[in-house]
């Protein structure tokens, strides 16, 4: 699981190990082809992905005994059961590990709406289905549909998020048990008892050391908790905080055999994008490596959201989203040259059809502001990447750009610009979004084809402050 690869990266980065970091990188498994970004905007963002996979980073299949140790069943998935974006400031002095719910609602490419957990499996099994039946050898056809299922959950992470990811990591179960392991056990603090079958989670409540095994089910547990999986997060960011500080106590670090079996989990349980240069980003984080580590959840509109057709999902505005994710590095306080949003004229918003074009270079930007005006009852147009002259700012274009429409729409989606168009038929307005683009979210507001499971929706509950992984000792959880 990721919960363990952040802790990994943590023993990269420690100066004592980094004498063993060109040995570990040569045996490491590597993924090519994902097309990920640079830094460019202010912070290396990695996306750390924990799957289920039966097999170690190299495709060798695990033996009998540590599938068992995992207690995972013997169903075998390509779900991505934890997903994490770490966004490290281009200075290295921080690290904020943000996560995201399995099942947030979310835009995935070539699929359309689905839980963020399936992009990575449904991708796969769709495309592998496709190379199969067109004559393609089971082998290449695995590894061509693999690297597809990445590529769907990069970009499903960057339309929620509005970040482009940098670099990406993943880990299967066996992972986090021998990293777990390797460190002796890491203390967690419960607040009450827990028997739970499905996981097999059986503890006392308050303060004990968990191993491997035990510590996997500690993590992946999700019924019989308040709050269902936002609850296995924060017991997943307590962990990941704890592990961290084990892997950087003076006792880890001046024992070479607790080193070295650190170095042994990292080659056999994770895969990183081959463009990765571990020594560079390792140099850069020396203040990380002191702790300046922080856990948290991405803002959610409804714990309890339903499909129209049924199905349980946690509802999830992008717009919001995307506005605390730029708040994490200091980009969220608006300039002082940028004028405020102009008050939202009294119109029928179902009288105004809106056109959405994609100018940002952020993936799915364009569906994600589509959805959430048509949440507002603004009737949805065209949706796609901008074909004309490009923008430097978001702006709105109508046949009257002084009318009650372009006004209207420019305020949602925060911007002042608007200009004219003679082409659009009266009643239509086209928003074209520029990498300035950062709309507050609308109150209350459910992702389109979302609604609440009974009358209302269920209030997101209210944000806990950063788990810190610099505090001492583990902070009791549900």
């Amino acid at each position: 699981m990721a919960v363990a690869l952040f802790s990994a990266g943590a023993f990269l980065v420690t100066g004592v190990a980094w004498q063993s970091i060109d040995s570990l990188r040569s045996n490491l498994a590597t993924v090519s082809n994902l097309d990920l970004g640079d830094g460019a905007d202010g912070a290396v963002d990695i996306l750390l992905v924990g799957t289920d996979s039966r097999t170690d980073a190299h495709g060798n299949a695990l033996s009998q005994n540590e599938l068992d140790s995992l207690r995972a069943g013997d169903e075998v998935a390509n779900n991505t059961d934890t997903i994490i974006l770490i966004r490290v400031p281009n200075d290295g002095s921080s690290a904020s590990a943000i996560s995201i719910p399995r099942d947030a609602y979310v835009n995935v490419p070539g699929i359309g709406d689905s839980k963020i957990n399936a992009a990575y499996g449904a991708t796969k099994e769709e495309k592998r289905l496709e190379l199969v039946e067109s004559g393609v050898p089971d082998a290449e056809a695995d590894s061509e549909s693999t690297l597809a299922g990445r590529k769907a959950l990069i970009d499903s992470v960057a339309g929620l998020t509005g970040v482009t990811v940098d670099h990406y990591a993943e880990v299967g179960l066996l992972g986090f048990v021998l990293l777990t392991d390797a460190v002796g056990g890491v203390d967690v603090c419960l607040n009450a008892p827990v028997d739970e079958p499905l996981s097999g989670a059986r503890f006392a409540a308050g303060q004990q050391t968990l191993s491997g095994a035990d510590a996997l089910s500690f993590v992946r547990q999700r019924h019989d908790l308040p709050r269902g999986d936002l609850d296995r997060i924060v017991r997943q960011q307590v962990f990941m905080a704890s592990l961290v500080r084990k892997v950087l106590s003076a006792r880890t670090l001046s024992n070479p055999g607790t080193l070295g079996q650190l170095g042994s989990a990292v080659q056999r349980s994770v895969t990183i994008d081959d463009d990765w240069d571990v020594l560079d980003f390792a140099t850069k984080l020396q203040d990380v490596a002191g702790g300046a580590v922080t856990f948290d959840t991405i803002p959610v509109a409804d714990i309890n959201g339903v499909t129209d057709y049924g199905e349980s999902i946690v509802a999830v505005d992008p717009v919001e989203v995307q506005t605390w994710v730029r708040g994490l590095i200091g980009d969220a306080a608006p300039s002082e040259s940028v004028t405020p949003t102009p008050t939202v004229p009294d119109i029928d918003a179902s009288s105004v059809t809106v056109d959405v074009a994609n100018d940002s270079g952020v993936d799915g930007l364009a569906s994600s502001v589509s959805d959430t005006l048509s949440g507002e009852g603004f009737v949805p147009g065209e949706v796609g990447n901008n074909e004309g002259a490009s923008v430097d700012r978001t702006t709105v274009y109508a046949a009257s750009s002084d009318g009650d429409a372009a006004a209207a729409v420019a305020a949602r989606v925060g911007t002042d610009r608007t200009e004219t168009d003679d082409s659009l038929p009266s009643g239509t307005v086209r928003v074209v979004l520029a990498s300035d683009y950062s709309a507050p979210a609308a109150a209350g507001s459910l992702p389109a084809g979302v609604s609440p499971a009974g009358d209302t929706a269920t209030p997101a509950p209210a944000a806990a402050d950063p788990i810190d992984a610099g505090s001492t000792g583990p902070q009791c959880v549900n």
